[in-house]
């Protein structure tokens, strides 16, 4: 009888130590396709403690990169070539266009740029 119930308990360790594995893939799938972590509720202590590999570069910051770099070369663009339009911002930079419909009117809502028709324009400040 001791045997049966050894053989048992191994099975159901072996079990519960697949459905762990289970867990952890379906949160990570859950995760990508929400763009989030687990819901409410959701057990943490079965997620890896460590990302997974490849997901970020150690040494590389998260998040934004700071400093304005593609706001700062729009509007150097547009200063340079008034009249300039969104796709030929975006040829110029080697970006995708829908990028710099939200970079745009937060350059517009610092006063720097003004929009006439489909073209970009600096504005005309003491700078």
């Amino acid at each position: 009888m001791a045997g049966f119930i050894d053989v048992a308990v191994q099975d159901i360790d072996r079990r519960l130590k697949e459905l762990k594995e289970e867990e952890s893939r379906l949160l990570a799938a859950r995760a990508a396709l929400a763009g989030g972590g687990p819901s409410r509720g959701a057990a943490r202590a079965s997620r890896p403690a460590t990302p997974a590999a490849g997901r970020r570069r150690p040494g590389r910051p998260r998040g934004r990169r700071g400093g304005n770099t593609r706001s700062a070369q729009a509007l150097e663009l547009v200063r340079s070539r008034p009249g300039i339009t969104i796709p030929e911002i975006a040829a110029e930079m080697k970006i995708e266009p829908n990028y710099l419909y939200r970079v745009m009117p937060k350059l517009t809502s610092d006063g720097l740029v003004t929009r006439e028709g489909q073209g970009w324009h600096p504005v005309n400040a003491a700078e």
